[in-house]
């Protein structure tokens, strides 16, 4: 296999076949480039402005996506293709080569809060972060109508592993979403708050597609489990919208009617630590828990006399995410408690 490297205005993101590119984008600080991996397959069914685009390494410390990606990169056959399949394993490699959330290296940036207005056009949001959102922008949306883009929590929470989506007026587009969801075969599917500014899957809803994330494992770690999920999302989305001849079956949670819907959209869901400190949890992620319930601790070892101050769910609901790393800082989401939707 030739990967050829490439600047943005030298892809073929339309012609029937595969091709396999580094896409070049200008280094900020060195005299070199970030190279992006892009794999395109495109078949004899495509159509203007359709297909499906799946991103991995958004954020640099998580590792589900780009091994998903990486597998199916060997197991799609060029044959089975018959709409327009972008798979791009590390969409931020600056971040990846950081091995950080964040491109701590060069601008310090986070891709998936750098989808704001004047990405990579204006000097003062022209670094490499922003490039990179100004190429999806340019190159990626005008291609597809669906968009994946699989996450973990890296260092930051630990989830009950699912599938997730924002809450929607458009409610064809909102059911077409929930139903992509589902077939990733996740226990839970998180609709969460679309108050964030600059999120890469906040973008694309706004342009009407069919848009899922994911959270597939936590801890800078390859969770085996979020990978099996991650690969049958990406399979379900291409087949089940013509885009890849097969069948495929339900699985998991999915296949057993199992899947809760878990609704973060308001504030009283987030336990916020009043204080630095270090953050122990009482039950597991997935766990109901009811109004009032203590379901975590956190701690003050200046003050070590002092009990732990404890993380009180304000209403009924399931734990959805938690702390991973015990260290937390002063005002970080320690604890997330959804709410359980019917």
């Amino acid at each position: 296999m030739q990967r050829l490297v490439v600047r943005p205005d030298q892809l073929d993101l339309d012609s029937p076949g595969r091709r396999d590119y580094w896409l070049a984008l200008e280094h900020d600080s060195i005299w070199g480039d970030h190279l992006l991996p892009l794999t395109v397959m495109v078949g004899p069914e495509t159509r203007d402005g359709q297909g499906l685009v799946v991103f991995g390494s958004n954020h640099g410390n998580e590792y589900e996506g780009p091994v998903v990606i990486k597998h199916l990169l060997r197991e799609i056959r060029l044959a089975d293709v018959r709409g327009r399949l972008i798979l791009i394993p590390v969409l931020n490699p600056a971040a990846f080569l950081a091995g950080t959330r964040e491109s701590r290296l060069d601008d310090g940036v986070n891709l998936n809060r750098a989808f704001v207005e004047g990405a990579g056009v204006i000097p003062s949001l022209a670094g490499i972060t922003h490039r990179i959102a100004s190429f999806v922008r340019a190159h990626i949306w005008p291609r597809v109508h669906m968009v994946i883009d699989l996450h973990s929590g890296g260092d930051v929470a630990r989830f009950s592993l699912c599938a997730n989506f924002h809450p929607l007026e458009d409610a064809e587009l909102a059911h077409r979403i929930e139903q992509t969801a589902r077939w990733f075969g996740t226990p839970s599917l998180m609709v969460y708050q679309n108050q964030t500014p600059g999120l890469l899957p906040s973008e694309a809803e706004r342009l009407g597609k069919i848009t899922v994330g994911t959270e597939l494992g936590w801890g800078r770690s390859i969770n085996p489990e979020g990978v099996r999920y991650g690969r049958q999302g990406v399979l379900a989305a291409a087949i089940n919208n013509q885009l890849l001849h097969g069948t495929i079956e339900p699985i998991a949670h999915h296949k057993a009617g199992t899947q809760r819907k878990l609704a973060m959209v308001d504030r009283e869901c987030f336990i916020v630590a009043p204080f630095a400190g270090h953050y122990e949890p009482l039950v597991e992620c997935g766990t109901k828990v009811h109004r009032g319930q203590t379901v975590g601790l956190l701690h003050d070892f200046d003050r070590i006399d002092l009990d732990p101050w404890p993380c009180i769910a304000a209403h009924d609901g399931v734990v959805l995410a938690q702390a991973w790393v015990a260290p937390v800082p002063k005002g970080q989401h320690i604890v997330v408690v959804a709410h359980e939707l019917q």
